[in-house]
Order: structure tokens, then sequence, then C-alpha cells
């Protein structure tokens, strides 16, 4: 968390001044804003530094620290990593190989990452790349609707990949 300026730390020679129930007390020089804060017994903070004047605000900077920790902790928790987990497969596939790689997928699906479906071509499978569309298109056909396309099918290089997400329905 960012410090701010607090009481003395203050600069400026004006500050627009925010009084300690919110309201705006206007533009006044920094000595009288000081005088304020101490009137009130509380801190006077430099809450937009930027600004022209300064924006002050008169508050308790202890309490007002901890609110801001106790927000920036509740934002954090509510924050949900996505991880990208891969698949990847040849454009020759059998059936059975092609399911077990389905239903693996589908746990990643099921525990809410994304998954990159890759296709590598090696050598002369290079020359039918159809073959991995068709490999993309089975493999979408058997998680169903579980997953939805997040990023169609496309060459990188020698890997055709797609990106699916889960289907929160």
């Amino acid at each position: 968390m960012k410090e701010l300026k607090i009481n003395q730390e203050i600069r400026d020679k004006e500050v627009r001044l925010i009084g300690a129930d919110g309201e705006q007390l206007g533009i006044i020089p920094n000595a009288r804003a000081q005088e304020l804060a101490q009137e009130a017994g509380l801190d006077l903070v430099c809450v937009s530094p930027n600004a022209k004047p300064a924006v002050c605000k008169i508050l308790d900077y202890g309490k007002y620290r901890y609110e801001q920790m106790k927000k920036a902790k509740e934002a954090k928790k509510a924050q949900r990593v996505i991880n990208v987990k891969e698949v990847r497969m040849t454009p020759n596939i059998e059936e059975h190989d092609l399911n077990v790689k389905a239903k693996q997928a589908e746990k990643f699906l099921g525990n809410g990452d994304k998954v990159k479906v890759s296709v590598r071509f090696r050598g002369r499978e290079l020359g039918h790349t159809d073959q991995g569309k068709v490999v993309l298109d089975d493999f979408l056909e058997i998680l169903g609707d579980k997953a939805v396309v997040d990023k169609k099918a496309k060459m990188e290089g020698r890997n055709m990949t797609m990106y699916l997400m889960p289907n929160d329905k």
C-alpha cells in the first residue's frame, strides 16, 4: 500500500480541504488546514497529491490505513487465478487415446482452468494439417457442452492450437 503524506509532510502552500464529516471546506492555506486538523484531534492527510491544488482530508490516519488494508485483503480474496493447462496430441491419434485426453481436459475444466489443446505435426504430417483440424473437432465433440471455445483452432508453427474454457451453465 502506498504511503500518503500526513500533517507536516505536506509542503503545498494551498490545499483543497475536505472536513472530517466529508463536507468541502474549499481551498485554504496549508497552515490553516493544519490548525483545523489539530483542533479536531485528527490528522491532515493528502489523499490526492497530483491534483492542483492537492486534495487533503481531515481524518484519523491509523483508522484510514486499517480500512484500506482491509479493503485490499477482501479484493485479493475475491480474485480467482485462472491457470492454463495443456493437452497435446498428434494428428493420427487413436480414438481411445483421444477419449483419455478428453477425460483429462474435462478434469481441468471442472477445476475452472482454461485448456490449451494442441496438435503437434512432425515431418510429413505438416502436409496434412486438415487432419489436425478433424482431431480438434472430434475432441470438442467428445467434451460436448462441458467446454466453450475461447480461441478457435489456429496454426502456430508446427502446432495447431485451440483454447477452451469451462462452460458455466
